[in-house]
């Protein structure tokens, strides 16, 4: 008998190996294709993308870029565990201005038809332009420039949640993908008269 189950599962162990094998590269393409259509949709349109990686060395993020080369868009992935059914994972796209080009939700176990209306237009299109370092990241109940969902101010709060962590990546990697032009230094006072009389003697 002990033999016989043995037996069983040997095989069966066999078979998921197979199926695994089998379903792998699948799954994989599954989620690569999941997430470039996430890219496309939080990220104006772009001639390029090139994917980086963080000082974690885990972590990607890609830069969007126009046809001569400019980067247009920098897009990160942010999560919190916040959410009424744990984790909320999503895609947003930051503009060089800071400024929330929009979101996309990649994974959530929120309440069908409360929580999980945070991946409807309705809620997640007040995004679209939002300025986090203009305007409170928070809902309204808590004093920010957020609407909740109705009856779903838990996972709004994870939402925003995620937003926050998103932006802080948007400011420690702002600086290396979009570089501010180096201004000219100009000359003290007194400096340009002293080279005038320079040259005037």
């Amino acid at each position: 008998m002990v033999a016989c189950l043995g037996c069983v599962t040997l095989v069966c162990a066999a078979l998921l190996g197979v199926v695994y094998v089998y379903t792998e590269d699948a799954v994989s393409a599954a989620q690569q294709a999941k997430s470039t259509k996430a890219i496309e949709a939080v990220s104006p349109a772009f001639d390029s993308l090139c994917e980086e990686t963080e000082a974690d060395g885990r972590t990607s993020y890609y830069v969007a870029r126009d046809a001569e080369g400019a980067n247009i868009a920098l897009i990160v992935t942010a999560e919190s565990s916040k959410g009424f059914g744990g984790k909320i994972k999503m895609m947003v796209g930051f503009l060089p201005d800071g400024s929330i080009y929009d979101t996309s939700v990649l994974e959530h176990s929120e309440t069908p038809g409360l929580g999980a209306k945070a991946t409807e237009e309705g809620f997640k299109g007040q995004f679209r332009g939002f300025n986090p370092f203009q305007r409170k990241l928070s809902v309204v109940k808590d004093g920010g420039d957020v609407d909740a969902i109705t009856a779903a101010t838990i996972t709004s709060r994870a939402y925003c949640d995620a937003l926050q962590t998103a932006t802080d990546k948007f400011n420690t990697l702002s600086q290396e993908v979009f570089p501010k032009p180096q201004q000219e230094e100009e000359p003290a006072a007194g400096e340009e008269n002293i080279e005038e009389d320079t040259r005037n003697e």
